[in-house]
């Protein structure tokens, strides 16, 4: 279903999909103006990672099933992030499969791996995804915090049924993130949201967690309670309390 449009250098592959239709992809090696959810900066060097926006129309669904959408491509990026991960092997007892953090994060080994930026424009979603794929040096504020594919496949021993780092060129790990996203799309549409909830809520890594939820930048407090995870409308439950995306963040939380 997909359609690659590649550029070496662009703006913002999210601006470019902007003319782009339904099953459109905008990739590219570098991006100048790149950025992820309440417009903080996503920096990349160049041909180090995957970088694109895929169009998904959302043409005659309701602004409630339009809303899940992000779940369901974080979904899809873990999906096809998986085969590159060791499967079974942990590191200091956390799981090495890519887990997902509401409302858009993946991540492996509790360090983000991943970011996803849907943005609404008309009746169709720009889905922007930038995956960390091959070893770099993070700068000292995410040092910690983020981790490529490549350095998550080099600290523990290759198993069976894993995909070696060697053959997970960016553009591989492009198109099986693709073919997972064009997958759960259909299913998403015809189905619904519930129709994959149960698989994310596998891979929730927020629920059981003590987490701190500011609703937007101006609240004065953050909602502070234990996670009873991602809800099957989407939102994240945070002791109790319903928490939808817009612009909650989690503040405070590890996950495993």
């Amino acid at each position: 279903m997909w359609r690659l449009h590649h550029r070496d250098v662009t703006a913002s592959t999210n601006i470019d999909a902007r003319g782009g239709s339904h099953g459109d992809v905008f990739a590219a090696d570098f991006q100048m103006a790149g950025r992820g959810r309440l417009d903080h900066k996503w920096l990349s060097p160049p041909g180090a990672n995957v970088i694109m926006s895929a169009v998904l129309s959302v043409r005659g669904l309701y602004p409630e099933h339009v809303s899940t959408l992000p779940l369901v491509v974080g979904l899809a990026v873990a999906r096809g992030l998986s085969p590159f991960v060791s499967r079974g092997q942990t590191l200091d007892s956390k799981v090495s499969v890519p887990m997902l953090k509401w409302p858009n994060d993946v991540m492996i080994w509790g360090r983000k791996v991943a970011g996803i930026l849907c943005e609404l424009d008309g009746e169709k979603v720009i889905a922007g995804i930038g995956i960390n794929v091959k070893l770099q040096k993070f700068p000292g504020e995410i040092e910690k915090t983020a981790i490529s594919l490549e350095e998550a496949m080099g600290t523990v021993p290759k198993v069976e049924g894993s995909v070696p780092i060697e053959k997970g060129s960016v553009p591989v790990v492009r198109e099986a993130v693709l073919g997972e996203i064009g997958r759960l799309y259909e299913v998403w549409v015809e189905k619904g949201f519930g129709a994959i909830w149960p698989e994310i809520a596998k891979i929730d890594c927020l629920r059981g967690q003590t987490l701190a939820v500011r609703q937007t930048d101006d609240d004065l407090a953050p909602v502070v309670g234990v996670s009873g995870g991602i809800q099957p409308d989407g939102s994240l439950d945070v002791g109790g309390m319903k928490v939808y995306a817009g612009e909650a963040h989690v503040e405070r939380a590890f996950c495993n």
